[in-house]
């Protein structure tokens, strides 16, 4: 077999000057996702300058495991594998920073590290026993999940376009137009550019706004001298602690992301190898999701999910060969046993962060927009889904709404949107009956 037959395949070795383009292509795609959800977190649990690259570090490092994990199944048999041994990228997941923020302001990183080793239990539980729960998670309940989590997601990005809530500049004139900037050449990219420039649109974007921030005299370098240049990753540095509340919160997401990756694994089979996934990929991938999650915490890093933009590169180039991928784990590993590298992306300014980032958020948004629109939007499901995004998004607004209910409840249903709404459309799925049109419909029948 040639060598440039073998990237189009799921195994066989490319050659290394061959393979590195293209590994490199998925590392630019999702380097930024990956490290945001850290770097905002940290911001939140207000950690000092060498936590935040610790935690930078472990972003990383457990993306590049927990793809490796899923690239080369550990265990491999006939009906069952560890491992989805799919052409997919793994990264900290923005789906649970909305939970994790609050998670993070009332107790600590290690409070959503225990709670993640929970979820990671459950996405295993999920993954053996995905044939009979699939039921309960059709595209109209993971859609209006994933709408939930972009629409929760604006402010966060707002307040960083700002300067960030804690900045003495906040709101400042200088902010806003560092931010814009960043968003015109992220957008401008996004919609006039071709190959690596589109492909790179929120890297290059960043670099723009991040040279604009240096005019003004925003990038702060300090931390970046007093930063090593090689250290290994760090178990328990954070600790771990298991909060009833927390666990709870991070849970119900770990089940929704577990159904949510059947839509991305089956993306990457469906457009570059024209086969739905089979059984046994997609318990292995979830089964394996569940477990390098409880590993990842180990290390402190933040949960993973896999990442869309790079199922997107894998069936737009159909290069669907595994070492590809994990040559790209490898930069990644590379990249987070490097201090300075972690400690250079911790002097981004949040301008720079929220208008690279706000396109992103809202691409979220529409995502779960167009998984609600596969089904029919009859009245019954515009119930399941106004409502729910209206009591999730409603309460988390209204301030001090569940002041009256102890304070696990407020950790659960008042902290995130995302959770009540889980909650809230499940129950409605399952109540509401089914087959009942429109109003408008409804109308037009009874006038004829």
């Amino acid at each position: 077999m040639s060598t440039k037959a073998s990237i189009f395949e799921l195994d066989g070795v490319p050659g290394f000057s061959q393979a590195l383009p293209l590994a490199l292509q998925h590392v630019v795609a999702m380097i930024v996702g990956c490290v945001t959800p850290a770097i905002i977190v940290s911001g939140v649990a207000g950690l000092n300058d060498q936590d935040r690259v610790i935690l930078i570090q472990a972003a990383l490092f457990v993306s590049a495991i927990s793809t490796l994990l899923q690239l080369f199944p550990i265990i491999k048999g006939k009906n069952f594998q560890l491992g989805a041994k799919l052409p997919v990228i793994m990264g900290i997941s923005f789906a649970y920073v909305p939970s994790m923020q609050a998670i993070a302001g009332e107790f600590d990183v290690g409070t959503i590290l225990g709670a993640q080793i929970v979820g990671g239990v459950i996405a295993i539980i999920v993954g053996i026993t995905v044939k009979k729960i699939r039921v309960l998670f059709p595209p109209i309940i993971t859609g209006t999940v994933v709408f939930t989590i972009g629409l929760s997601l604006y402010p966060t990005a707002v307040n960083y376009m700002a300067g960030g809530t804690s900045s003495e500049n906040y709101g400042s004139w200088q902010n806003w137009l560092v931010a814009f900037f960043t968003l015109a050449v992220v957008t401008g990219l996004n919609h006039f550019a071709k190959g690596f420039l589109k492909l790179a649109s929120i890297l290059i974007g960043i670099i723009a706004g991040y040279a604009l921030a240096a005019c003004f005299g925003m990038i702060d370098f300090s931390g970046i001298s007093s930063s090593g240049f090689f250290q290994l990753p760090q178990p328990f540095h954070f600790g771990v602690s298991f909060e009833p509340s927390a666990c709870i919160a991070i849970g119900v997401l770990f089940a929704i992301n577990s159904i949510q990756a059947i839509g991305d694994l089956s993306a990457t089979t469906v457009g570059s190898m024209d086969r739905e996934p089979t059984t046994k990929e997609l318990q292995g991938g979830i089964v394996m999701y569940g477990i390098e999650n409880i590993i990842g915490a180990v290390f402190g890093g933040l949960p993973t999910a896999t990442y869309s933009q790079n199922v997107g590169i894998v069936t737009t180039t159909k290069v669907i060969n595994r070492c590809v991928l994990g040559l790209a784990a490898l930069v990644l590993i590379i990249a987070g046993l490097v201090p300075k590298f972690s400690a250079l992306l911790t002097t981004i300014p949040q301008c720079v962060l929220g208008g690279a980032t706000i396109s992103v958020f809202a691409s979220i948004a529409m995502t779960g927009i167009k998984l609600i629109m596969q089904q029919e939007m009859n009245y019954r499901n515009t119930s399941i889904v106004g409502l729910s995004v209206a009591l999730g998004m409603g309460v988390t607004q209204a301030s001090g709404s569940l002041s009256a209910f102890p304070g696990w409840v407020t950790t659960i249903f008042g902290s995130s949107p995302v959770v009540l709404a889980t909650i809230v459309a499940i129950l409605l799925n399952v109540i509401l009956p089914k087959g009942e049109k429109s109003q408008a419909s409804h109308k037009g029948a009874q006038d004829k």
